[in-house]
């Protein structure tokens, strides 16, 4: 297929990160902030310790989605024609005020964010409303002329950045999409040395029809392609799959994102109880995930994967339509 040649073209330019991030040297501790040091191996000496970062207060981390319905800055952006983003609700400084109330409690390392205008709308947003979480990453690949973007927020440092924009995907019988393919971005988490991650954020194709469905498996199929690459390259590669899917458990697209029993297997720890995340104050069905790889899967915090409710559901729905996930990763003794 089009999407697996166009993957086997750049599996020699991500082998050696691959290779570097699974092999990591040990950091330096050095009094001269001015002097980065490096983590992965020796082949990849332009890969660097941020002076700001300090891995050994990183025993554990979380990571969180949440998809925040239409959250959009105050400006008019002439290349997006939308009512949403032209002309912002007039109820959105409440909503910042009580997201950023939200973020606080919840304290979470990563955030992987849904249905933003932009990394650089989040940035300034976290910066006015809760600087003092640390938070120093902001990273997407937005759309040229849509607002809904995937973004993701970390306090962890990042590494390369996938784009899957420009590849066309599988529709229906007679047709390909690559409309919403920039709402699926990986990124490599480099948490320490030994711990590292591939964390993808997505923002799938919602509804409800047989196009709809087609149109989420073809992202998949694109992202499972992917995998089996680092897993060929890396077989104990830890892979986070994150965001909102618009799949509900139970159905063929749900089983078949999970792929139990092929080599590209992902868990759902809340696969077998009512975890629904949608409509934020009555919810009924589940469509945001934190989905690990059977490798990550086992440093996975028992209990840790869950839906937060930090507000009532009438505060909650006011900030999104959806409810977030979060879970918490040991990143040491393995």
């Amino acid at each position: 297929m089009l999407h697996t040649r166009l993957f086997a073209l750049t599996l020699l330019l991500t082998v050696g990160f691959f290779t570097a991030c699974s092999t990591p040297a040990p950091v330096q501790q050095t009094q001269d902030t001015s002097h980065r040091n490096i983590t992965p191996s020796a082949e990849w000496t332009s890969i660097q310790t941020p002076e700001w970062y300090d891995y050994t207060r990183f025993d554990t981390i979380s990571v969180l989605t949440w998809n925040i319905e239409h959250f959009v800055d105050d400006f008019d952006s002439p290349y997006i024609d939308h009512p949403r983003e032209n002309n912002p609700a007039e109820n959105l400084p409440e909503r910042r005020q009580l997201l950023a109330d939200a973020l606080k409690q919840i304290d979470a390392d990563i955030v992987v964010f849904q249905e933003v205008e932009s990394s650089a709308f989040i940035a300034a947003f976290a910066q006015e409303y809760f600087e003092e979480l640390g938070y120093q990453l902001f990273t997407s690949r937005e759309s040229d002329t849509w607002y809904m973007n995937v973004v993701i927020m970390s306090r962890i440092p990042l590494g390369m950045l996938y784009s899957y924009a420009n590849i066309y995907t599988y529709r229906s019988d007679t047709s390909l999409q690559n409309h919403t393919n920039n709402r699926m971005v990986s990124v490599d988490v480099l948490v320490r040395p030994g711990y590292n991650f591939l964390l993808t954020g997505v923002h799938l194709k919602a509804g409800r029809s047989e196009t709809d469905r087609n149109w989420r498996v073809g992202q998949l199929n694109v992202l499972r392609d992917h995998y089996a690459q680092v897993l060929a390259i890396n077989p104990d590669a830890r892979i986070l799959l994150t965001g909102d899917l618009n799949i509900m458990t139970g159905h063929s697209e749900y089983y078949h994102m999970l792929g139990q029993g092929t080599a590209v297997e992902f868990v759902d720890p809340l696969g077998d109880v009512d975890s629904f995340t949608h409509p934020a104050d009555n919810p009924t069905r589940q469509l945001d995930y934190v989905l690990p790889n059977t490798n990550m899967k086992r440093d996975m915090v028992p209990g840790s994967k869950q839906i937060l409710t930090p507000f009532d559901a009438t505060t909650m729905r006011l900030i999104s339509d959806h409810l977030p996930v979060v879970a918490r990763f040991i990143t040491t003794g393995r």
